[in-house]
């Protein structure tokens, strides 16, 4: 009998200690999904009248015409094929790249050499694209920039960075990775410290070498949190980081064949010819999509191994 009531008071605890988390998915995520009605509508605003009113008396409905209108867009195609490759390459840097160097990281006996790296390589995580921008601009500008001016020194004449699409692929993956390995890489050493030591001192005893210690116990060891990352950040395959590919671009109209992605795409719909319904069409698509992606990966490797699954 006490039993029970403990029980009880323990779910009511926990219940009680979750409606602030609850509160704010209801309010900021679930309650706004109303407005998913603007993809189907011509959304016009009526002077003198709220959103609602203008939403659903003032607004004509056009059923799927915002989705067609999309599809028959020449950048269309464009724009996700920057957005697909893009992604996925972020998706392979951002899981090889800082499981690598957490694994380095554990291997260093020094703790504080371990602390020392793990925030020096946090602090571009804190930083705003916006001043990631203005730190890029001080390399490429063309007159001022510090690239420029070394090409200079040896007689090379200046590069119009901000005009040369072929640059960018390589200049946008570098800032990414630069910018986000920091956080990955301490999440992962996190996780590392829960591998018990009990199997590398067996390991050790049996003379295995630090490769093998790595690719037998720590990669092992990692595979239930890697396959999650990857299945949650697979669904967001069509969704780019907007302060990448619009602030530090300078939202440049000579490179957009290589940087404009579906995020800026709609944001320029909406902000520049105001097509309110063609930009929820698109953000609309881009989510389903991406939550398809994530309920085939999730699937997929439930089929080799059902413990791994995250639904």
């Amino acid at each position: 009998m006490r039993k029970n009531i403990w029980k009880k008071q323990r779910d009511l605890g926990l219940t009680v200690l979750s409606l602030p988390t609850l509160i704010w998915y209801l309010a900021f995520c679930y309650l706004p999904m109303f407005g998913i009605v603007i993809a189907f509508k011509q959304y016009r605003l009526i002077p003198g009248k709220g959103f609602i009113y203008s939403l659903f008396t003032g607004s004509k409905w056009v059923g799927f015409e915002n989705f067609r209108f999309l599809f028959i867009n020449p950048q269309l195609s464009m724009v996700v094929r920057n957005t697909l490759l893009y992604n996925l390459l972020f998706l392979i840097i951002d899981t090889v790249f800082p499981v690598a160097l957490a694994v380095l990281l554990s291997l260093l006996y020094s703790k504080k050499r371990q602390g020392l790296f793990q925030t020096v390589s946090m602090l571009p995580h804190f930083m705003s694209w916006v001043i990631v921008s203005y730190f890029l601009f001080a390399f490429l500008s063309a007159d001022k920039g510090l690239l420029n001016n070394i090409l200079a020194a040896f007689g090379i004449d200046a590069f119009k960075w901000y005009q040369e699409p072929s640059a960018w692929p390589f200049i946008l993956i570098i800032t990414h990775t630069w910018k986000a390995y920091g956080y990955s890489v301490v999440m992962y050493s996190a996780y590392l410290t829960a591998i018990n030591p009990a199997l590398y001192d067996a390991a050790l005893i049996d003379g295995a070498t630090i490769k093998e210690r790595i690719f037998y116990i720590t990669l092992p060891q990692l595979k239930p949190v890697i396959i999650v990352l990857l299945v949650m950040n697979l669904g967001h395959i069509l969704n780019s980081d907007f302060g990448l590919f619009y602030q530090v671009t300078r939202n440049s109209g000579s490179i957009l064949s290589a940087t404009e992605t579906i995020d800026v795409y709609t944001y320029k719909a909406l902000m520049e010819q105001a097509n309110y319904g063609y930009s929820a069409a698109a953000s609309l698509l881009q989510n389903a999509i991406g939550a398809l992606l994530l309920l085939l990966a999730d699937f997929v490797i439930k089929r080799f191994d059902k413990e791994e699954g995250i639904l």
